[in-house]
């Protein structure tokens, strides 16, 4: 057994990338159809934490079926510390109002690929 900043420090050696990332998240308290009030002050709190560079990537979860939603959601934060994080994710609208509990994990990312085409001329981009 390790302690995580030693599992951290042991990935690093091994010459991977190593970048700790935080990841929330998110459970619904309310029913679903409650939820749709807070969404746009959710969201816009979103596109500020993204402007800011605080947020890596956000979006919803599927059940473990893939068929239904139930308001579940992931959110992966750039921060220097889970505490850190923590204060993050309790400004967002949705926690502040009591419609969703969230959890947060340290993430190391280590391994992957992330693919971006760019279409200039169409001014789009797609994610491979």
């Amino acid at each position: 057994m390790a302690t995580w900043h030693e599992y951290i420090e042991r990935a690093k050696l091994k010459g991977v990338m190593a970048k700790e990332l935080y990841m929330v998240r998110m459970r619904p308290t309310v029913p679903l159809d409650e939820l749709a009030p807070t969404v746009p002050d959710h969201l816009a709190y979103q596109e500020k934490l993204e402007a800011e560079g605080l947020l890596f990537a956000a979006g919803p979860l599927g059940d473990e079926t893939g068929f239904d939603y139930s308001g579940e959601g992931l959110m992966i934060y750039r921060a220097d510390s889970i505490h850190e994080a923590k204060k993050i994710a309790e400004q967002d609208p949705m926690f502040v109002a009591g419609k969703k509990t969230f959890e947060i994990r340290p993430w190391l990312v280590n391994e992957g690929r992330i693919s971006i085409d760019i279409h200039l001329s169409k001014k789009s981009f797609d994610l491979p």
